[in-house]
């Protein structure tokens, strides 16, 4: 593969939470650093440090299981406001390289570096100036992955972990995806893996090596889709939040999760991210959409229009939690992906209404900022929704 096709970068910062955590607070630093839960000891793991990972805790673990695992651990509360904050510098940085940034959480995001290369040179020294960078000006660890298109790229950060730049040439495709477990490919949870095995697939080699036709009659359009990852194909774009017709978030799960509360502490953490999102780049959207994937290759959207476009958080939780509730049944479970997303954007502008609905806006933005603070400082258990955010009591989001 030539140099100037290596143009699409997938940056993942390792161990986001934690390490913001141990950079802030210099005694932590070789420490094993639990980043999530609550005041009252329930709800998940957000992020563990690489030293914490040496006991067996991981994120979407349950708080309880962590600390059984990791009793000496510092367990820390989830302070969402300072790592946003901290993202938008990252974020700032990728941006100083490339205008076409695509955000996929807080801590990663594809960068798409075609035509940069007359600045900063081929894809892969971008990636290692975009390393030093990051480090330089944020003490903190990004991975990156370059190849030809996002799966690569994606998978390549992946390999490369912690503190990795992963290069996937073309000639080197087979060599690496030949030998990874199936499970390395998107969309294969624990289901999907049963269901391979059951017909003599472990690996992407041998998924890669059958006939594209052999797994559509398995599987229909998603047995296309593997086959097409499993021999390196992948033609999305990426797509920067200034361009994009929707806005989303999503999170594959380390391990499948059918707990219903813990997936709704997920899913309360992705609204928050979105409406971040939304207002970061001064956009509204009018049609909220969960998205669910279960462990045997099924993916499932449900949507709800509201009635004027919003970025206001609380408006998006109820309408994602509501999607949850109602439709989202118990036999979906357990989930492999949870996903929220915005379509119907409008730039943000003068909202249609009543002549109270600026006023209302600006106390439900205020709002937003005052519960972020809050459960910033004391875990989301310690503060409880009163005909506002959060329809049951919820739990710490990742």
């Amino acid at each position: 593969m030539a140099q100037s096709s290596l143009t699409i970068l997938h940056a993942d910062m390792d161990a986001f939470y934690a390490s913001v955590e141990q950079r802030d607070r210099p005694e932590l630093r070789g420490q094993p650093v639990i980043v999530g839960g609550s005041v009252e000891g329930r709800g998940v793991v957000s992020a563990a440090s690489y030293e914490a990972r040496k006991f067996g805790v991981h994120s979407a673990m349950p708080i309880v299981t962590a600390r059984r695992r990791c009793p000496n651990g510092f367990f820390l509360p989830v302070r969402m406001k300072h790592y946003a904050e901290v993202a938008r510098q990252i974020r700032s940085i990728f941006l100083s390289f490339t205008p076409l940034v695509e955000p996929l959480s807080l801590d990663e995001a594809f960068l798409d570096v075609r035509g940069c290369e007359g600045l900063f040179g081929p894809g892969p020294e971008i990636a290692r100036q975009l390393k030093a960078r990051v480090r330089a000006e944020t003490a903190l660890v990004v991975s990156v992955g370059v190849a030809a298109n996002k799966f690569l790229a994606k998978l390549a950060s992946d390999l490369g972990k912690p503190d990795g730049l992963f290069i996937v040439e073309t000639e080197r495709v087979r060599e690496i995806l030949d030998p990874l477990p199936v499970t390395r490919l998107w969309g294969v949870g624990g289901k999907g893996e049963k269901r391979l095995h059951a017909l003599g697939i472990r690996t992407i080699g041998q998924l890669a090596a059958l006939p594209e036709q052999v797994l559509a009659d398995h599987f229909g359009e998603v047995g296309r889709h593997l086959w097409r990852l499993a021999n390196g194909i992948d033609d999305r774009t990426v797509t920067a939040d200034e361009e994009a017709r929707s806005v989303s978030t999503e999170t594959t799960f380390p391990k499948d999760i059918g707990d219903r509360d813990v997936l709704r502490a997920w899913l309360l953490d992705l609204v928050e991210q979105l409406g971040q999102r939304l207002r970061r780049i001064g956009a509204r959207g009018k049609t909220v959409q969960l998205k669910a994937r279960t462990s045997d290759f099924r993916t499932w959207t449900r949507s709800l229009t509201l009635p004027d476009p919003t970025d206001i958080t609380q408006v998006l939780w109820k309408a994602a939690a509501d999607l949850f509730d109602r439709q989202v049944p118990n036999s979906w479970l357990p989930l492999r992906l949870l996903g929220v997303g915005v379509s119907g954007l409008v730039t943000s502008g003068p909202v249609q209404g009543d002549l109270f609905d600026g006023v209302r806006q600006a106390k439900q933005r205020s709002l937003d900022q005052t519960v972020d603070a809050i459960r910033a400082q004391f875990g989301a258990e310690a503060i409880r929704r009163a005909g506002g955010i959060g329809g049951r009591k919820p739990m710490s989001g990742p």
